[in-house]
């Protein structure tokens, strides 16, 4: 039988997703702490982002604040963590991948607020809007596709990362791998990495779908075919009177 043949077995045991610490329990820590970490991320990037990208101030910052902070690897902070106050765990766990997630969700807002145009915001103003209405149905609207282009991506990359978790003494879905390669059982092991496979897979294709109906402005899903009218084909429509156009 080959590995991924006991993988598969494993994964169709009805035991090894109900037991205790199996494969559901493991799913609903991994979810946690992503969810987590990406929460942190959004409290401390969004406001950070508005405010430059408002301002149109501070690029340079953005670039190499992200650009830092994609080099430090999230396995050299959570080994840093552990010789710290901080500890091993999900606490780490969350904290490391949160610090992981910034980058994207921060430069996505800057671009997009930073891209609003300036004469939008003043026709705003001078209907009548306050700064905070300005700011809630003008630019945000406007920078939306940005803004959740970089949540979705952070959430793709921590969803992906948290299987890190396990060599600190966390939980998630990197048991299962953490596991099989200790135990020298790949079948365990391939289980675990098609499970994480599989919930970044489904993470993207729910922020896209979220993403898709939160942007402003005529929705079309991708695979919805355009009617034939005859303004598609390039038929000329009739006028009141008959004459084509």
């Amino acid at each position: 039988m080959s590995d991924f043949e006991r993988a598969f077995r494993y994964l169709n045991d009805p035991l090894n997703w109900t037991r205790r610490n199996g494969i559901l329990d493991l799913l609903g820590e991994h979810v946690a702490v992503s969810a987590a970490a990406v929460a942190v991320a959004l409290v401390v990037a969004l406001p950070v982002g508005v405010a430059l990208g408002r301002a149109r101030r501070g690029g340079g910052a953005v670039v190499v604040l992200s650009n830092v902070s994609r080099a430090v690897p999230t396995l050299a902070l959570l080994t840093l963590f552990a010789v710290s106050p901080v500890g091993f765990g999900n606490r780490a766990t969350t904290i490391a991948l949160a610090v992981f997630a910034v980058p994207p969700i921060l430069t996505n807002t800057f671009v997009g607020f930073r891209g609003v145009d300036a004469d939008v915001r003043e026709a705003a103003r001078a209907m009548g809007m306050s700064r905070g209405q300005v700011l809630r149905r003008v630019e945000f609207l406007l920078a939306a596709p940005l803004v959740l282009t970089g949540v979705r991506t952070a959430t793709v990359q921590v969803v992906a990362t948290a299987t890190l978790a396990a060599l600190v003494g966390g939980g998630g879905l990197g048991r299962l791998i953490n596991l099989g390669f200790g135990q020298r059982d790949y079948g365990v092991m391939i289980a675990g990495a098609l499970l994480v496979a599989a919930l970044a897979l489904l993470t993207e294709l729910l922020l896209v779908v979220l993403s898709w109906a939160l942007t402003p402005g005529r929705r079309r899903l991708p695979t919805r075919r355009r009617g034939l009218g005859s303004a598609e084909l390039g038929t000329p429509e009739p006028t009141a009177s008959g004459v084509p156009l």
